[in-house]
């Protein structure tokens, strides 16, 4: 059984940005976990400290590159099968984000406007170099993206139960699929996101 070890959030975002600060010339984080998690509040975070430290750091929220209404709710609004593969647009992620600021050293901030459910006409940001882009969003991982440093912040069924809200709790057997299927670079047991525990260092990759 893997090890974890305790670790406040303060130290949590600390040591995320110092891993994404020591990679060159343009880094994309990836932090995956379930909306119950808030995983762009630790994005945030882990963004302050990265410009404090002279790097341009932004975060990107994948419930901005969601699909068009029609698409993700074509099996209705509470597919869990649709939630895991066809909700948020991976690709369109891949292509103006990930691979976009490695090859083309741009990115696009925003795609689509969940809440109006139509394009959120943004305009695409020139990357300077030691540009740091931090992903955050539901199940990131295990999708062919380039990621350079992978997140995961695991929350147990009953720890997804206990924050996400009752309109939202078919999403909880995709997400507990998805993490047990998923590793990554660094792993945070995340019940308590005020008492993380993060996967010993000699276990990482384990």
């Amino acid at each position: 059984m893997a090890r974890f070890t305790p670790i406040s959030p303060v130290e949590l975002a600390e040591a995320i940005a110092e891993r994404a600060a020591a990679l060159e010339p343009r880094v994309c984080v990836a932090i995956s976990a379930a909306d119950a998690a808030a995983p762009t509040a630790l994005a945030d975070d882990v963004a302050a400290r990265l410009r404090v430290a002279g790097r341009a750091a932004d975060v990107v929220s994948l419930h901005d590159f969601v699909r068009p209404a029609s698409l993700r709710l074509e099996h209705g609004h509470t597919d869990p099968a649709s939630y895991r593969w066809d909700w948020f647009d991976y690709g369109a992620l891949d292509r103006e984000v990930v691979r976009a600021l490695h090859d083309r050293h741009r990115w696009l901030p925003r795609l689509w406007d969940e809440d109006c459910d139509r394009s959120a006409r943004a305009q695409r940001i020139e990357a300077p170099a030691g540009q740091v882009l931090v992903v955050a969003g539901p199940m990131l991982l295990g999708r062919g993206l380039s990621f350079d440093l992978t997140v995961q912040l695991r929350m147990s069924r009953a720890a997804l139960e206990r924050r996400t809200s009752d309109v939202h709790r078919w999403t909880i057997a995709p997400l507990l699929e998805h993490d047990a299927s998923a590793d990554a670079d660094i792993v945070v047991k995340y019940d308590h996101p005020d008492r993380p525990a993060v996967r010993s260092a000699s276990e990482q990759g384990s």
